[in-house]
């Protein structure tokens, strides 16, 4: 089965940037007047799109969602499979959970996402910061749902989600 990952941050910044000081630089050698000196333009450049890139690759290592292998990957937390109440997360339908921590850590969720909510098998719930919560609770059901049935077939004995 392909695993489910979805980006916690995109490129598209740091290219849209880049696109803008190269209008810019065509702009300064085109128009008349006083030229920005070679080594402003680079030390600008340089510092600009190093602050984007850093900030893209941070949103990339702390806020993409990985289901696979068995296990749901939100940054460096990773919970596994079958420690996910199936039929908690076949009940859910919409919203959040209000007060329930943020898996991936962060005190609220990231700006453009929405949370999943998840309830563990210990009886805790965390949300799951996703921008398509439809395709990753679809990832989700699949994958948790295959994970149950493969351990009471394999060991004859109900599973730990009662399932």
């Amino acid at each position: 089965m392909t695993p489910y990952v979805e980006h916690g941050g995109s490129w598209r910044p740091l290219g849209i940037v880049a696109a803008a000081f190269a209008a810019f630089l065509v702009l300064d050698v085109v128009l008349p007047g006083p030229d920005i000196a070679p080594l402003v333009w680079v030390v600008v450049v340089v510092v600009v799109l190093g602050i984007v890139a850093v900030g893209t690759l941070s949103a990339r290592r702390v806020w993409t969602v990985r289901v696979a292998d068995g296990r749901l990957s939100v940054g460096r937390e990773d919970v596994a499979l079958s420690d996910v109440d199936v039929d908690h997360l076949r009940a859910v339908d919409s919203g959040v959970d209000a007060g329930a921590p943020v898996l991936g850590g962060g005190w609220s969720l990231p700006r453009g996402r929405t949370g999943l909510p998840l309830r563990l098998a210990d009886g805790r719930t965390v949300l799951v910061p996703t921008r398509d919560p439809a395709a990753l609770y679809e990832a989700l059901v699949l994958r948790v749902a295959d994970t149950s049935g493969t351990r009471d077939r394999a060991s004859g004995a109900e599973g730990t989600l009662g399932s």
